[in-house]
């Protein structure tokens, strides 16, 4: 999708600073955090939400948890613990239209 900004991040075509890459996923700061620690894992293929993945997209969802999992431990809050979360559609809170999952986390303890 050439309008998708999360593409456009994805090719290097607005400055993003990655925190991981691999050959299927980025992982970045959210520009807008609501939480001390606030990622999105995003796969480098254009998928518009939950709705449009395919039987083939279960190992590309299996590396977008496996990446939170160690950004998690990067950020220090694997043990205190985090959210992970999809939001699916504008009724469901979406609002960049690509796949891509928040991991949020980093409250202090009350």
């Amino acid at each position: 999708m050439e309008d998708c900004i999360f593409c456009k991040i994805i090719r290097r075509e607005i400055p993003s600073e990655f925190l991981m890459e691999t050959e299927d996923l980025v992982v970045f700061r959210d520009i807008n955090p609501k939480a001390p620690v606030h990622l999105l894992i995003v796969p480098k293929v254009h998928i518009r939400s939950i709705n449009q993945l395919e039987e083939n997209h279960g190992p590309l969802v299996g590396r977008l948890f496996l990446a939170a999992k160690e950004m998690a431990l990067r950020e220090g809050i694997s043990t205190s613990g985090y959210k992970l979360q999809f939001n699916v559609e504008k009724g469901g809170g979406q609002e960049v239209f690509h796949l891509h999952l928040h991991l949020i986390g980093g409250w202090k303890k009350r």
